[in-house]
């Protein structure tokens, strides 16, 4: 990454910073802190508007509400590169013959366009109906969709008959993404796929979470599941302060 775009990433994290202290910002104000120009505040307002991070004013941004997250396609588009890193890592962790479950996202799609590119003789329970039709391109991979209600927003489906077919399938991991991550545990914006979320990692023997450093400190809707609930999690970065220790206590092992 060049010096150029590492300054917007840096611009970028210190605007939703400012935001998540005031509930609004105006571009003047940023451009004093940041010491760039109000042209330059503009552009990164633009960009993290069309990615669903914040939300333009006239003359500023307002913060998105808590549980908001942009659709997963929107998501997928972001750290790009740090996202391929994770899923090429967590193949690592797969071995032929393997029952896979994957959730939704757009960290987990990376990990499942990079199996259908070369995995063979897996099994894959999965309730996103978009990682469904990328694994199935791949005819060593036999895919089992989930059943029930389908939340569009997220290309997948949630609820009690997902949650029960679910409970069918003994897997050797799962892979799961999530909204944020704190000490308290991994967050959610959807109380449906937090749900699907712990029975997927309650019915595998390895539990992997797969999410970038951005996630770290985030709060979200609602808490999940608590750090005891996976074992392992992928990243780009490695956690620091209150988080990294919290994951110590829990015994996670982390995959840098």
């Amino acid at each position: 990454m060049g010096r150029t775009a590492r300054n917007k990433v840096v611009r970028h994290k210190r605007i939703m910073e400012a935001l998540q202290i005031n509930a609004a910002v105006r571009v003047g104000e940023l451009a004093e802190a940041l010491g760039v120009s109000g042209e330059t505040i503009r552009r990164d307002l633009a960009e993290l508007g069309s990615e669903g991070a914040v939300s333009r004013t006239f003359g500023g941004a307002v913060a998105k509400p808590v549980l908001h997250e942009p659709n997963w396609r929107i998501r997928h588009d972001e750290f790009r590169t740090e996202r391929r890193h994770i899923a090429e890592q967590a193949m690592s962790l797969v071995a032929p013959g393997d029952v896979l479950i994957l959730e939704t996202g757009s960290t987990v799609m990376h990990l499942a366009e990079a199996l259908a590119s070369g995995a063979k003789d897996l099994s894959v329970i999965t309730s996103s109906l978009e990682a469904g039709l990328v694994l199935g391109r791949n005819n060593a991979i036999q895919v089992h969709l989930c059943p029930g209600i389908l939340d569009p927003r997220e290309g997948s489906v949630i609820g009690t008959e997902a949650e029960n077919f679910l409970e069918r399938y003994n897997a050797t991991t799962a892979f799961v993404g999530s909204t944020g991550i704190t000490a308290a545990g991994l967050q959610e914006s959807h109380t449906g796929i937090a749900a699907v979320k712990c029975t997927m990692l309650s019915r595998a023997k390895r539990r992997v979470v797969l999410l970038d450093h951005s996630k770290y400190d985030q709060t979200s809707l609602v808490t999940a599941c608590p750090l005891t609930d996976f074992d392992t999690i992928v990243s780009d970065r490695p956690p620091e302060g209150e988080l990294a220790a919290a994951l110590e206590q829990a015994g996670v092992t982390i995959i840098v």
